[in-house]
């Protein structure tokens, strides 16, 4: 199963990735809002029929174009559980030539272009049951099964925590190596690493201090009955209104994990209506100590922060990490 998401959208040239799509030449491309990282367009494309079809474009350099292979395939994962919708993936590659809207050599994302749509009435009612009920969906088609360690164990193990490839949050290279545990993953793949890429903002008392938490986090953190996709960066500015006038997931960072994290990352920068969380919890309780651990899921997101935008995040970062210790 893993090998078919990665290898159902095998990279192309834009020109052929149109040409694939039955489409003709670009009439326009207008520059929109995309993120941080990438550049973003709203494409105007003339189709035989000679109507005119909108597409939605990210580009970025040659060399970053895992990006967009990641993002497909945590796109293509998030919609094979059939629950939260996302925008359709038209194509994704790499282009030398000049005929790509930035004229130069890039790497793309060609997705179904989402127009500007009205919330319906009862939107987080409806985001919240189905956010829950994607938590509570089996994911186990998208953690690979490792060989054992030893002669022992040569039988193929299923390893809960991760993901079928490696990806990024935001531009930071997001490790889903495998694990048995939900703390083991959270402590080698999610915080440590960051730690470790944040090395020059701790002293080295500070540094004795975070793998004094790292090692507690078997005392913080529980194990979940089953691992849940998660979306892996869902604060409001990837949460989209579709077509439908529904909440759509964009720009995932995706892995299976614990659906706390998901949750965590919703309070992160202001959180969601109130009706948002009651209708989650109606179809998925949230338990009542749940809130004791959100600053430790949030860690991660803003020691990324750090890592990504400087020592504007230490001060939170700091306080996470004292009130844990």
């Amino acid at each position: 199963m893993s090998q078919d998401f990665i290898l159902r959208f095998p990279p192309k040239g834009f020109s052929q990735a149109l040409q694939e799509l039955g489409l003709g030449k670009v009439i326009s491309a207008r520059s929109v809002l995309g993120g941080d990282i990438n550049h973003a367009y709203k494409l105007e494309v003339e189709s035989p029929s000679g109507a005119v079809e909108t597409l939605f474009m990210k580009a970025n350099s040659r060399k970053n174009a895992d990006f967009f292979r990641t993002e497909v395939v945590g796109l293509e994962a998030i919609a094979s559980l059939g629950i939260l919708k996302t925008p359709q993936v038209l194509a994704w590659g790499i282009d030398d030539g000049n005929n790509n809207p930035l004229r130069g050599p890039c790497s793309f994302l060609l997705l179904e272009f989402l127009p500007s749509t009205a919330k319906a009435s009862n939107y987080w009612e409806v985001f919240g049951q189905r956010l829950a009920e994607f938590h509570r969906a089996d994911c186990s088609h998208l953690v690979p099964k490792t060989k054992g360690n030893s002669p022992e164990e040569d039988t193929y193990k299923t390893k809960t925590f991760g993901f079928i490839l490696d990806n990024y949050i935001g531009a930071t290279h997001q490790i889903n190596q495998p694990k048995a545990s939900w703390v083991e993953f959270f402590r080698d793949c999610r915080l440590a690493p960051q730690f470790q890429w944040a090395a020059k903002y701790f002293s080295v008392k500070q540094q004795d201090i975070n793998e004094k938490l790292l090692a507690r986090l078997e005392e913080l953190l529980p194990e979940p009955d089953q691992a849940s996709l998660l979306h892996g960066d869902l604060w409001g500015g990837n949460l989209y209104t579709g077509s439908d006038g529904h909440g759509w997931l964009i720009d995932p960072a995706a892995y299976c994990g614990h659906w706390e994290a998901d949750l965590a990352m919703t309070r992160l920068f202001g959180g969601f209506p109130r009706k948002f969380y009651e209708s989650y919890h109606q179809v998925n309780p949230i338990p009542k100590d749940f809130s004791r651990r959100l600053d430790i899921y949030n860690l991660y997101h803003l020691l990324n922060h750090l890592n990504l935008f400087g020592a504007g995040y230490l001060h939170q970062v700091l306080d996470i990490i004292a009130a844990f210790s």
